[in-house]
């Protein structure tokens, strides 16, 4: 049952995540943002493959929370999941 529920707490957990995360049309051309800001996610995983930290990123966007950068995280995580690979041969 323990394991059931750290599951269940992780779902949960991934939802509330994955809902900072918005697509709307009129908003950055419909690219995925943080909800609530017009920041793409794009850009949040560009500041983090800098390597910028988390504390840096969020005192330069005192508007975002920390939830919102591991929603971007997650975000990435779940498109790439999905993403089909194909080898491609070069002759």
């Amino acid at each position: 049952m323990k394991k059931y529920n750290l599951w269940c707490n992780a779902l949960t957990t991934e939802e509330s995540l994955l809902n900072r995360i918005v697509v709307n049309p009129k908003v950055m051309t419909g690219k995925p943002v943080i909800k609530g800001t017009r920041i793409p996610v794009e850009q949040v995983l560009r500041l983090l493959a800098q390597g910028l930290p988390f504390d840096e990123i969020l005192k330069d966007y005192p508007h975002l929370k920390k939830d919102d950068i591991m929603a971007a995280l997650l975000y990435a995580a779940k498109v790439m999941g999905k993403e089909e690979v194909y080898p491609v041969t070069l002759e």
